[in-house]
């Protein structure tokens, strides 16, 4: 070992020490992904947005060793009692339930079909984006127990290619694929659990891939553009019950380098976009007919060369948290929408992949 990790190996374990006395707020998760057993590491969260690593639980599935090009790969549920995690590399999910803070495997359902991606999840249903093979979407009825059971004339075939995200809207009416390579965004209906679709819609940017909805489903895509130098994007959509989407913001400049993770304040009037290319964070103001605005396009920073690869806030959108290569950066939201820098955490394992937040 050398000595670079011996030392980020004493501090986490220093860290974790110290953790009876950490007074916790909240918990933020991922997910080591490594080409072999996978598992979520849990770090608490303390009253000012600082991180500690406190929990590390096996999913009985396995990783793929790489990054997912993916957002979603991990799902909490609204009232924070279950989260969900993909196995890419083992082709199945795990549902693990919370309960007072501590984090345990429940079960592991197959995906229904190959290299899980994703997972979205709205009251007790589940949707899992398999993004090899065939591609599709499949859906599951969560039940109280914890289990994952399929549900019939649940699983779509998808047509284009890349896919990358899987989401509900806020209310569970309708459910979103992005697919990058194809540059199309896919929408279905959703009828007593049966999926009504695909009613697919060009992208207005290149490569799009994480997404949000916002109230009155309001969609805001991040588009990466290829990686172009400084040429990434977000726009933004009005979505109606049938599917289809109607433009309102046209690719608006992030003016840096692949912007591909987006995530939405809880009420509604701040998105930012993790950078992949440029190692920054974004921010735009969301007007209430959901037009965009570039409030900052260096909102935050991560460490250099690290490739931001997701983006988490979380519960009442007071901190975000980006997740990067080996390292996890915190920042306060503050009203206006700017990001103060809280610290980060280091010392992850390169494959890591996924953020979610409570």
């Amino acid at each position: 070992m050398s000595l670079r990790s011996l030392a980020a190996t004493l501090a986490i374990a220093a860290a974790a020490l110290a953790i009876p006395a950490f007074a916790s707020s909240g918990a933020v998760y991922t997910m080591t992904n490594p080409a072999g057993p996978n598992a979520v590491v849990v770090y608490s969260r303390a009253a000012n947005g600082a991180l500690v690593p406190s929990q590390s639980v096996l999913t009985g599935g396995a990783g793929t060793g790489a990054g997912l090009g993916s957002q979603g790969s991990l799902a909490l549920s609204q009232d924070g009692r279950w989260l969900l995690a993909v196995n890419a590399g083992s082709n199945d999910v795990t549902v693990f339930s919370i309960d007072a803070g501590v984090l345990t495997a429940v079960a592991t359902q197959a995906s229904g079909g190959v290299m899980p991606i994703s997972v979205a999840l709205h009251n007790d249903t589940v949707f899992v984006l398999n993004g090899g093979g065939t591609p599709n979407i499949t859906g599951f009825h969560l039940t109280n127990a914890g289990t994952l059971v399929p549900i019939p004339f649940a699983q779509k075939v998808l047509t284009g290619a890349g896919p990358a995200e899987v989401s509900f809207n806020l209310d569970g009416t309708l459910v979103a694929v992005t697919e990058k390579t194809s540059n199309t965004i896919v929408v279905f209906s959703i009828d007593a659990g049966r999926l009504v679709g695909p009613f697919i819609s060009a992208s207005s940017g290149q490569e799009p891939l994480g997404f949000a909805f916002g109230q009155h489903d309001l969609l805001i895509v991040s588009e990466a553009f290829n990686g172009a130098p400084n040429g990434s994007a977000v726009s933004s959509y009005q979505a109606d019950k049938g599917g289809g989407l109607r433009l309102i913001t046209a690719s608006l400049p992030t003016t840096q380098t692949a912007a591909c993770w987006l995530v939405l304040t809880g009420n509604g009037q701040f998105a930012y976009t993790d950078n992949t290319g440029a190692s920054t964070v974004s921010s735009f103001t969301v007007a209430r007919d959901g037009s965009l605005a570039l409030l900052n396009g260096i909102a935050g920073s991560t460490p250099a060369g690290t490739s931001p690869i997701d983006l988490a806030l979380s519960a009442g959108s007071q901190y975000l948290y980006s997740l990067a290569t080996g390292t996890i950066s915190e920042f306060r939201v503050d009203a206006d929408g700017s990001l103060a820098p809280v610290g980060s955490i280091t010392g992850l394992p390169a494959s890591t992949v996924g953020l979610v937040a409570q």
